[in-house]
């Protein structure tokens, strides 16, 4: 066992998943516009070594790393369009007011959707309930 084999396997494991290829998307063509996706890439690394005592002559070695790769914006090119405006950036992370607003309305809706199934199961019970009711005082 050598000691830089898991170290450097892990390594560039890592580093592939690192590259500006990963970052920097491939263009996409549609519609006289080139669509550039951009991702954030977080990277965590850690190795160690030990040995027991040197009477017993053991000794371990690990490596570990993990990635993330998160879509975070899109470059438009409008290949129509002269000039700064031919050049957007759309954002995935901010929050637009209609994103938010259709965020909030569907938020909105799926309350009122609960409210409403509870108050239809509720007014079957008091239904029920009358039923019974009623065939106690008038049988059948």
């Amino acid at each position: 066992m050598t000691d830089v084999d898991p170290i450097n396997s892990t390594l560039e494991g890592l580093l592939k998943v690192l590259s500006m290829d990963n970052v920097i998307g491939e263009p996409i063509e549609s519609d006289g516009r080139t669509l550039i996706p951009i991702t954030r890439i977080g990277m965590g690394f850690g190795a160690g070594t030990g040995q027991d005592s040197p009477v017993k002559g053991s000794q371990g070695l690990g490596a570990g790393g993990g990635a993330a790769v998160e879509p975070i914006a899109f470059v438009v090119i409008n290949k129509n369009v002269e000039g700064p405006e031919q050049i957007e950036v759309i954002s995935l992370k901010s929050q637009e007011p209609l994103n938010t607003a259709i965020s909030e309305i569907s938020d909105l809706a799926l309350e009122f959707l609960n409210e409403w199934r509870e108050r239809q199961k509720k007014n079957e019970e008091k239904r029920e309930q009358m039923r019974k009711g009623l065939e106690d005082i008038i049988p059948p």
